[in-house]
């Protein structure tokens, strides 16, 4: 038998990617599955990025780019957010990655000594304290409250913060409960002293309010934030795994190396497709986010007439977060109940940490027509299953 390290045992399931395999092998017996268990856009990607990905194909673009990405592509990441933020920086401190998560993998390396300290929100990301242990950091969770609209609280990230703090990490709009953090709240975070690392992944889906970036609250270049992005979501780009870190210069090299050495460079083709999405995709976006929103409303209305709590409806990303403890105290059995009953792919809140323990997240990246079979699907297994059972408060 082989013997793997603890570091690899100990590492916990992303219980969303569960679900989803699970909802497969059902497939595969013959079950019509309806997936809201995974972030992952239902829509195309845009068709000039298809078509200059085509163009790097035929003119044979197929090889090794540089380890940080193609300058091209670097220079449009930085004119993109000058555009959008008017926060300016240089081209160089963009590091292209195979996606969001390998960027946030080498991030975390290169920042943190074994017992580290990476203060985060409680519920957040399923990955981020997984990332955070696994090269050796301590995650310290932060609780954050539905009736604070799910937003981290600077002064209790301020008690949190000791000798061992390297960074601040937040995720605005966030998974899994789709809330902004706001504008004020931001700065303040900024001004508390370790280094902010900013996941905007979801910025550009968002439905109400204004998105920030971490950047626009700093007076010029800085050494103390990080953005994290990439073209997965906003562009329904999730194969192509294309991602993005903006760091300080002192990181670059060190970056660099790790890039070089673990991933060699970007997918050549993705880059190519993706500086097409930075520069022409625009109508494309503002279509897809429309029918995001129209989705949201919809399944907000839907959930709560089914008697699930929603205090404080999502104004972002595309998840709706809702209270499900009036049904079962497990949200892990409850999510899997539903699948294997009602064939509809839900994820157990406790994926994303203990404070997101007694409700289900779902997300409607999914067409509307099927967003409203999976409603119907839900409403017929509470009604066999929990007759009556309504969330109180």
């Amino acid at each position: 038998m082989v013997e793997c390290c603890r570091r690899a045992k100990d590492i916990p399931p992303f219980i969303a990617m569960d679900v989803l395999e699970r909802s497969q092998e059902l497939e595969r017996a013959g079950a019509d599955i309806i997936h809201l268990e995974v972030g992952e856009p239902d829509f195309d990607t845009p068709e000039c990025a298809l078509e200059a990905a085509r163009a790097a194909v035929a003119d044979n673009q197929t090889h090794y780019t540089h380890s940080l990405g193609l300058w091209p592509l670097r220079e449009a990441i930085a004119a993109y957010h000058h555009r959008r933020y008017g926060t300016t920086f240089s081209a160089e401190q963009v590091v292209v990655t195979a996606g969001t998560s390998p960027g946030m993998l080498i991030l975390f390396a290169a920042l943190l000594e074994p017992g580290d300290e990476v203060i985060m929100a409680n519920p957040g990301y399923a990955c981020y304290p997984n990332v955070v242990q696994f090269v050796g950091g301590t995650p310290v969770r932060v609780d954050v409250f539905e009736e604070d609209g799910w937003q981290l609280r600077p002064e209790d990230i301020a008690r949190c913060v000791t000798e061992r703090t390297r960074a601040i990490l937040i995720n605005s709009p966030a998974n899994p409960t789709g809330h902004l953090l706001s504008a004020e709240r931001m700065a303040e975070i900024a001004r508390l002293g370790p280094m902010v690392v900013s996941d905007e992944i979801y910025h550009g889906l968002v439905y109400e309010g204004r998105e920030n970036s971490i950047f626009e609250f700093f007076d010029g270049p800085t050494d103390r934030a990080v953005v994290l992005s990439g073209f997965s979501k906003l562009y329904a780009m999730t194969g192509w795994r294309l991602g993005y870190l903006v760091v300080p210069p002192g990181l670059v090299r060190v970056l660099q190396k790790m890039s070089q050495n673990f991933f060699i460079c970007p997918p050549s083709v993705s880059q190519w497709a993706g500086l097409a999405a930075l520069t022409c995709a625009d109508e494309d976006v503002a279509r897809m986010r429309s029918i995001y929103d129209e989705r949201r409303r919809f399944m907000i209305q839907r959930l709560r007439e089914m008697g699930f709590s929603l205090k404080s409806p999502p104004t972002g990303a595309f998840y709706v977060l809702v209270g499900a403890r009036h049904l079962a105290a497990s949200s892990y059995e409850l999510a899997f109940d539903i699948l294997e009953r009602a064939h509809v792919g839900v994820t157990p809140g406790i994926d994303f940490g203990p404070g997101a323990e007694g409700y289900l997240r779902f997300t409607y990246a999914n067409s509307l027509e099927n967003i409203g079979r999976a409603m119907d699907r839900l409403e017929e297994y509470l009604a066999q299953n929990y007759p009556g059972k309504r969330a109180t408060g």
